[in-house]
């Protein structure tokens, strides 16, 4: 009964979250002389309106569902991995190598690509977890910073060692990749490719591994009460060790995913002006990091997105009025937190004055 209460909140909660967001939105809307229900029809139908704008804002939140299912992950066992954006990037530029570089047929390389994406976003991380315990350095600091080191390597090796010498000499990217490596399309025509399953297939592996196996469980009670975790023998630094490395592996997918089935080259930049990894973790935030709920909210949160496109395209509203929505379910989840920590706080303080 426990398991389905939560499920049906990590579900419900982004829902209500958009909801109250749409609402400040109206008022920014009112505020510039819009019509509130034509400009959100614009939206609607920027998002859903056909079978090509639904695949569009379903591309687009793929990228956002695995980072945000990476972030969950370790969330859900106490750690505060911040750093899925240096994690893509770092796969993404892997990935890209591996399929320029790596002889064989193409679905063997893509493979590879992927993998490569894997290892480098899951290595970023755990160096990020081995910090903390062989240096006691703060994981939500080393994390921040980590990618800014990610950024700049990325935008290094395509600006001059891995150039493309080919086209405008402005452009730091990778050569195109060979179209033999691409991620398939799902539908002809269309921008949906197979990363989209990838995703949906990794947030019920996740749910699964959390919910149905033992080290998922040690991995929650970690997260929700360390003290009785490590009294019940869950050795901390292996935990962290490993929701780090399967944490940023995720996020190392994504931006193997994004090279291989949406850009086909890396390009400096490209990863991190599309706040993928924050939008991922604002899923995660939305959802409580329960991971079917961080799919749907990164769909929500992508419709979200394509949407505002759409509405500023055909209204006079300016497209920072999503932005406006996208900031109050900022503040909505930083309530939520604030309320979850002075209630457990409050609780911990009455459980002292019993004892």
């Amino acid at each position: 009964m426990n398991r389905v209460k939560e499920t049906l909140r990590g579900l419900v909660q982004p829902v209500l979250a958009i909801l109250i967001g749409l609402l400040a939105g109206a008022v920014a809307i009112l505020v510039v002389g819009g019509n509130v229900l034509d400009t959100y029809a614009e939206m609607w139908k920027g998002a859903f309106g056909n079978f090509y704008f639904f695949t569009n804002t379903l591309a687009r939140s793929t990228p956002i569902i695995l980072a945000g299912l990476g972030v969950a992950l370790a969330f859900r066992a106490g750690f505060f991995n911040m750093g899925a954006e240096g994690q893509m990037i770092l796969g993404g530029l892997s990935a890209a190598l591996t399929a320029l570089y790596l002889p064989g047929p193409g679905w063997f390389v893509c493979i590879a690509a992927i993998v490569a994406g894997i290892l480098a976003g899951g290595i970023w991380s755990v160096f990020a977890g081995w910090l903390d315990a062989r240096f006691g350095m703060n994981l939500l600091i080393t994390t921040l910073l980590l990618n800014y080191i990610a950024i700049y390597f990325g935008g290094y090796m395509v600006s001059y060692p891995f150039k493309d010498r080919t086209g405008s000499a402005a452009m730091a990217q990778t050569p195109m990749i060979d179209q033999a490596v691409w991620l398939p399309k799902l539908f002809q025509g269309m921008g949906l490719h197979a990363g989209f399953i990838i995703a949906i297939v990794a947030a019920i592996l996740i749910y699964w591994f959390t919910h149905k196996t033992v080290t998922g469980y040690e991995i929650r009670m970690l997260g929700s009460n360390p003290s009785f975790a490590t009294y019940g023998g869950v050795r901390r630094i292996r935990m962290m060790m490993l929701s780090m490395v399967i944490s940023g592996g995720l996020a190392g997918l994504a931006g193997a995913g994004e090279v291989l089935g949406t850009q086909y080259r890396f390009l400096d930049g490209s990863l991190s002006s599309a706040s993928y990894a924050w939008s991922g973790i604002m899923a995660t935030l939305l959802a409580r990091s329960h991971p079917l709920g961080t799919a749907v909210a990164a769909i929500l949160l992508a419709a979200l997105q394509t949407g505002a496109m759409g509405m500023e395209r055909n209204t006079d509203v300016p497209l920072e009025v999503g932005s406006v929505i996208q900031a109050v379910l900022t503040l909505f989840v930083s309530a939520q937190i604030g309320y979850s920590f002075l209630k457990r706080r409050k609780e911990k303080k009455s459980n002292a004055a019993t004892v």
